[in-house]
């Protein structure tokens, strides 16, 4: 049986449908960590640990003469946000309503994107994950407040990951906050900051809820690696004579192979 049991929903096949396309298209904006770290999978729910290639001794053996040795892994982490759904929403649907009220799903799916963007760019050591933020062993690029002197900030940037030997393209990863100065900035002459960010960096400016301060890292590949098990999904819990209880679900980890490959922008 699929663990997700949405068989067992009161939900039609249009209703599903209208659903999933929500979903989908509020997390392919706001996952931007997935546009500039390197994707495998997914493996599926049963997947449970990434390999690390790494082993540790063990102590003592059942014999003697014979060493051991453990290998290493590292445990994907399952992320769930619960949600519900009005049935007589569901239902005017079905007949036809366009109008449909997703608010809950949205601000769900939110919150999970911004869970996964901020485990991969600043960490989560509960989980055993080290975000790429804090993994970098280069020192903070300061931001000042004045956008207009933002591209100065993201040139030594790259200055400083060239001087690493990381070659790009690269790519900036910023919040909803950031994000916006940076559009709304034209430079001396009226030139878009946005472009001119783009040709110092070789690659995207990535919109990601989350994100504290910026992060340029190197999109060269093999540096930063996201590995899901399953995918993001839409579950079903229970329901009741007014709601359908929902639940978007997903389960992945992260760590960062090369800590030179990334350095922060925070501001002063």
């Amino acid at each position: 049986m699929d663990h997700l049991l949405r068989a067992h929903a009161p939900i039609s096949d249009a209703g599903w449908a209208l659903l999933d396309s929500e979903a989908r298209e509020r997390l392919v904006v706001a996952l931007g960590a997935r546009k500039l770290v390197d994707f495998a999978g997914p493996l599926g729910w049963a997947h449970s640990a990434t390999n690390l290639g790494h082993t540790e001794p063990v102590v003592s053996t059942p014999a003697d003469a014979v060493t051991a040795r453990r290998r290493q892994v590292l445990p994907l982490i399952e992320l769930r946000a619960d949600f519900s759904v009005s049935r007589r929403e569901l239902l005017d649907h079905d007949r036809g309503a366009v109008d449909t009220n997703l608010d809950a799903l949205d601000d769900a799916a939110m919150a999970m994107a911004r869970a996964e963007n901020i485990a991969v760019f600043h960490g989560w050591p509960a989980a055993g994950i080290t975000g790429i933020a804090e993994a970098s062993v280069h020192q903070t690029v300061p931001r000042v407040e004045d956008f207009n002197d933002y591209p100065r900030r993201v040139a030594k940037a790259v200055e400083v990951l060239l001087g690493s030997g990381v070659s790009g393209p690269y790519g900036l990863a910023v919040g909803p906050a950031d994000y916006t100065a940076i559009i709304e900035t034209a430079e001396h002459g009226g030139y878009p900051l946005f472009d001119h960010l783009r040709q110092i960096l070789g690659g995207p400016i990535v919109w990601a809820p989350g994100v504290r301060g910026g992060v340029v890292l190197s999109l060269r590949g093999g540096d930063f690696l996201f590995e899901s098990g399953e995918d993001l999904a839409l579950g079903y819990d229970f329901h009741d004579s007014e709601d359908v209880h929902l639940y978007l679900e997903q389960s992945f980890s992260f760590r960062v192979a090369t800590p030179e490959a990334a350095i922060a922008l925070a501001a002063e």
